[in-house]
């Protein structure tokens, strides 16, 4: 994760604890989708670090219908907001609304929040359409002098997006996710490892590699990490890395590609991605 600017941390300091007072004001009145909007731009704002007046628009247009909000940045949209009133409870209809906006613009990351609940999602252009949970968090139970609580709001600011934080954040939220951990554990150099751990503890006792991945199969790993597309996707993923690792260019670095950002990745990050 970048290092969040000693600026930027300050102005957490000093603007959650007032959003979170006009928040708990608004969700008392339970005020409408409209006035919502409004406390949502001001939150961009003042917490965000954008500019109200040329960075968000309101009410923007996709062929046809409107999404609540959008950030521009560098003449480029770089999230799309869906905003529900602040006593809705977020619910999978509302995001799909967000994704199907997304999917249209060609947008890949977008953001559905209430106020209170901010979620952050990312879309995958594949077929059919997918999208990936990549940040959640409620605003009212922030402490912005916590470096956890700072990270979550520097991944939706600004400066954030300048120091590619949210991609850097995926990118951990890819590497650690349970079906990556798992087909690593499974993958031939674990497996031989572990039978080679398991000989020493039993004297010498034969087993084999199979014996080991089997075990692990059926009575370590869950079977919903092991089986399925996510599974078979980063089982995939594990594979390639691998091989890719043995093949180490002159110079022992690791082969790198240029990920659609522009920024330079490993190859294991771009198939993360």
């Amino acid at each position: 994760m970048s290092r969040i600017p000693k600026r930027v941390a300050e102005r957490y300091m000093r603007t959650v604890p007032k959003f979170e007072r006009v928040l708990k004001a608004a969700q008392d009145r339970d005020i409408t989708e409209a006035d919502t909007v409004l406390i949502t731009q001001d939150m961009l704002a003042e917490v965000f670090g954008f500019d109200k007046y040329q960075d968000i628009t309101a009410e923007y247009a996709i062929r046809g219908t409107h999404c609540d909000l959008a950030i521009k940045v560098d003449e480029k949209i770089q999230y799309l907001i869906e905003v529900k009133a602040i006593g809705l409870t977020l619910k999978e209809n509302h995001l799909r609304q967000a994704v199907d906006y997304g999917s249209k613009e060609g947008v890949q990351w977008v953001i559905l929040t209430n106020g209170i609940i901010w979620e952050l999602y990312r879309i995958l252009f594949e077929k059919p359409i997918d999208y990936q949970l990549v940040c959640a968090f409620n605003f009212l139970q922030l402490n912005p002098r916590k470096a956890e609580d700072q990270e979550k709001l520097f991944l939706l600011s600004k400066k954030g997006l300048k120091k590619k934080a949210r991609e850097d954040y995926y990118e951990r939220v890819q590497s650690l996710n349970r079906f990556v951990i798992g087909a690593i554990v499974l993958s031939k150099p674990i497996v031989t490892a572990i039978r080679r751990d398991v000989r020493k503890l039993s004297s010498g006792i034969k087993v084999s590699v199979s014996e080991i991945e089997r075990i692990l199969r059926n009575e370590v790993l869950k079977r919903d990490v092991i089986e399925g597309e996510d599974a078979s996707k980063a089982a995939n993923i594990v594979k390639r890395v691998s091989r890719t690792a043995t093949r180490r260019p002159r110079g022992g670095k690791p082969k790198e590609t240029v990920s659609p950002e522009g920024s330079t990745t490993s190859e294991s990050a771009e198939l993360l991605k």
